[in-house]
């Protein structure tokens, strides 16, 4: 019988191989492939990663997109409300499926045909209906919500009704979903499509252990704001930081989250694109140890 072991290590062989397919490859391009490695072993453990693009919050939609194509990634996180461009009014989100604003959904999708990156949530909203008819209607697959405590079950019939997954998400204390066993108590009512965003800065922030915490949502994990910090609570790249994430990642993988990463970097705004590369380069890295090793 084919252990888990064999079976992760013989299909990073196979990507490996169709990666390196042709003996023509120049050096640049070699050095392409060989970045090109790492990020197979993420997607073998059934994980997309990305920036929140909420990170580039201080550039429109059309700038912020393109800082998530240098990262060298293909998927991210949109957020509603972010501005499509310096010259359009038009918010992403909702906005976007009014008829008058054709052109501009017109215009969001070309941006991401351009830079072939597909977003992969979107967050953080109500989980109004406008909201799932707009995630519907771009092909998002999860929602990360923070609805009251009496608008969860409609939110619940949505998310069947579009089935689309709901993640659960934890700003700091004393927001309403802040403790992992608040949100617990709530899912008990729910469809499984509903499960938990996990935040791990934001615990950190309210005085948790992050890693504890994942631990704490073992089934019920359904998407990742991945942050990291120091310990006066300010972003620093994945791996740099108190927050555990090589011990959180492993965890993840015990667990077999197959669930969307998204990097939220919410320091040195302005320049913050080369520190989310760094942590993605982090999260990459650590895939391919805990596939190597398992």
């Amino acid at each position: 019988m084919t252990t888990r072991r064999e079976m992760l290590r013989n299909t990073a062989l196979l990507g490996s191989a169709a990666l390196l397919g042709s003996s023509m490859l120049t050096s640049a391009s070699a050095q392409e492939v060989a970045a090109d490695q790492n990020k197979i072993y993420a997607v073998m453990l059934g994980w997309k990663i990305g920036p929140q693009i909420y990170s580039f919050n201080r550039f429109p939609f059309d700038e912020a997109i393109k800082k998530v194509q240098a990262c060298g990634v293909s998927s991210f996180e949109l957020f509603s409300g972010q501005k499509l461009s310096k010259t359009s009014n038009v918010r992403v989100g909702p906005d976007l499926l009014k008829p008058a604003n054709k052109d501009a959904f017109k215009l969001f999708r070309e941006l991401i045909a351009e830079t072939e990156c597909v977003p992969h949530a979107m967050g953080v909203c109500p989980g109004n209906r406008e909201h799932f008819d707009f995630a519907a209607a771009v092909g998002i697959s999860v929602l990360n919500c923070e609805p009251g405590f009496d608008k969860l079950a409609d939110v619940n019939k949505l998310a069947d009704e579009y089935r689309i997954s709901v993640g659960l998400h934890n700003h700091p204390k004393p927001s309403i979903y802040w403790d992992p066993q608040i949100v617990l108590d709530h899912l008990k009512d729910c469809s499984t499509r509903i499960g938990a965003c996990c935040d791990t800065g934001h615990w950190y922030r309210s005085g948790l252990d992050p890693l504890e915490c994942v631990k704490k949502f073992k089934g019920r994990i359904v998407s990742f704001h991945i942050k990291d910090l120091n310990e006066q609570k300010r972003d620093v790249p994945l791996g740099k930081g108190v927050c555990k994430i090589g011990e959180i990642l492993k965890e993840c993988a015990t667990q077999y989250v197959n669930a969307p990463f998204s990097i939220e970097y919410e320091s040195d705004w302005d320049n913050n694109q080369p520190l989310v590369a760094e942590g993605i380069r982090f999260f990459r890295q650590t895939a391919k140890t805990i596939v190597q090793e398992s």
